[in-house]
């Protein structure tokens, strides 16, 4: 959701158009990892040879058969209509169907919020749920910072906030120091899980500044 508003922030002065593009797989277990990402690869490349850059958000859906399929906004520079990835060969696996969205960060509500249900049921193992990709610098500094734990906002801004390091956990970025989380969670009878704060960071609130701060009032 943020990296979607990013992008309209972004291009708030720049002649383009968001369009959704839904992905459909023709059989429920035809599933793979690569094929979101061989897809994009493929409009990347469309677009760089017509000079211009690849910027999208993905969000992943069950259908009620079972089957995975993806709903992308993609924005594309007014006067350019993306050809149907079916048609092209870009996806061979089912359908496509692409429309111009009007509201781009609303549509991907949709579906976003339906996650919440159905994590953990019938996602195929090591499937993502969502994706973004093409933001500037500052675009994807606010995306990333409202992806962090809420106790890492607290004590990180843009300027220094934390990343994940493989392996590792939360890193700040500017020191190299690992931020261990404050929260510990616990395994309880009968399979429930308890969390509960051990710690605090001191003075972690003082003096961050949010996002927010860092854009301009014009």
């Amino acid at each position: 959701m943020t990296a979607a508003r990013m992008h309209e922030f972004e291009l708030r002065h720049r002649r383009f158009k968001p369009a959704m593009l839904t992905l459909t797989y023709r059989e429920v277990g035809a599933w793979n990892k690569r094929h979101i990402s061989d897809l994009l690869q493929r409009i990347r490349q469309w677009l760089k040879r017509r000079g211009h850059t690849l910027r999208y958000v993905w969000v992943a859906e069950l259908q009620q058969r079972g089957a995975l399929h993806y709903h992308v906004v993609l924005w594309l520079p007014r006067g350019l209509t993306l050809p149907k990835p079916d048609k092209q060969g870009w996806w061979t696996h089912g359908s496509t169907r692409i429309e111009w969205a009007r509201k781009p960060a609303g549509y991907l509500a949709k579906y976003a919020t339906k996650l919440d249900s159905k994590v953990g049921i019938g996602f195929p193992p090591g499937a993502r749920l969502h994706g973004k990709g093409g933001l500037e610098d500052f675009g994807r500094s606010v995306a990333q910072w409202f992806s962090l734990p809420q106790w890492a906002r607290e004590i990180c801004d843009l300027a220094g906030r934390a990343v994940r390091a493989k392996g590792i956990g939360l890193v700040d970025r500017e020191s190299g120091v690992c931020l261990p989380s404050p929260w510990r969670v616990s395994c309880g009878p009968a399979g429930t899980f308890f969390a509960q704060r051990t710690f605090s960071y001191l003075d972690s609130v003082r003096g961050v500044a949010g996002p927010f701060s860092w854009i301009p009032a014009q």
